[in-house]
């Protein structure tokens, strides 16, 4: 839960990845890169993704609708979407999840305003380890979690699952897309582990803090925001 991101590259052309390359090297980031025809393997080997920059294809308005499905089933992310000018009277920005686009050939300053704006909204989460809410703060560089002051004793699980939610707030998650971002990977044990590790991190938390993880019935958990 460090602040550093994961970013995943999806394109078929060498022109955007070197670009891309080149712009993401800029930032405090790390890349996964592959084809399209990878795009689904990587998913499922890189749960804990922040960014997904995608290169429309021949036929954006399927491959953008097949990637945006991906992405809402995997309980992610947010999607900056490549687009080449003769395709844009065709293109529709999803919508399921947080997505922008950018234009095939536009400067790399703009590419990185808006993956930055992707990735960090408001700047706030770039600039700072702390994440202040109430009266608890969480510190991403060391793992902590404090309330009134006072440190509060997580395992390194409980910890992971309030800080996820606290830096996704308002976005309900589903136990089994919890499982995919927080323990990174598919747990055979069933869904349940996150009910008792939600009940745990209540406890701990104390009343009123409790009552903004919120359980959305037949759906799964959100922090509100």
């Amino acid at each position: 839960m460090m602040q550093r991101k994961t970013v995943l590259f999806i394109a078929d052309s060498l022109d955007n990845a070197h670009k891309f390359q080149s712009v993401l090297s800029g930032l405090d980031v790390d890349v996964v890169a592959g084809s399209s025809a990878q795009f689904k393997k990587l998913l499922a080997q890189h749960p804990s993704h922040d960014l997904v920059i995608y290169e429309a294809r021949g036929d954006a308005l399927d491959t953008i609708s097949q990637a945006e499905s991906l992405l809402v089933e995997d309980g992610s992310t947010s999607m900056l979407v490549i687009v080449n000018e003769a395709q844009l009277s065709e293109f529709r920005l999803p919508v399921q999840i947080k997505a922008d686009f950018v234009v095939h050939g536009a400067s790399a300053e703009e590419c990185a305003a808006r993956i930055r704006q992707l990735l960090w909204p408001g700047n706030e989460s770039s600039t700072s380890d702390y994440i202040s809410v109430d009266n608890m703060t969480i510190n991403l560089a060391t793992y902590q979690v404090k309330v009134n002051g006072e440190p509060l004793d997580f395992t390194y699980l409980e910890y992971a699952l309030l800080a996820f939610l606290v830096t996704h707030p308002g976005r309900t998650y589903s136990r089994d897309a919890l499982l995919r971002r927080v323990w990174g990977f598919d747990y055979y044990g069933g869904s349940r582990t996150v009910d008792v590790h939600v009940r745990r991190v209540r406890a701990k938390l104390g009343p009123e803090l409790a009552q903004r993880l919120e359980t959305v019935r037949g759906v799964g958990y959100l922090w509100s925001a």
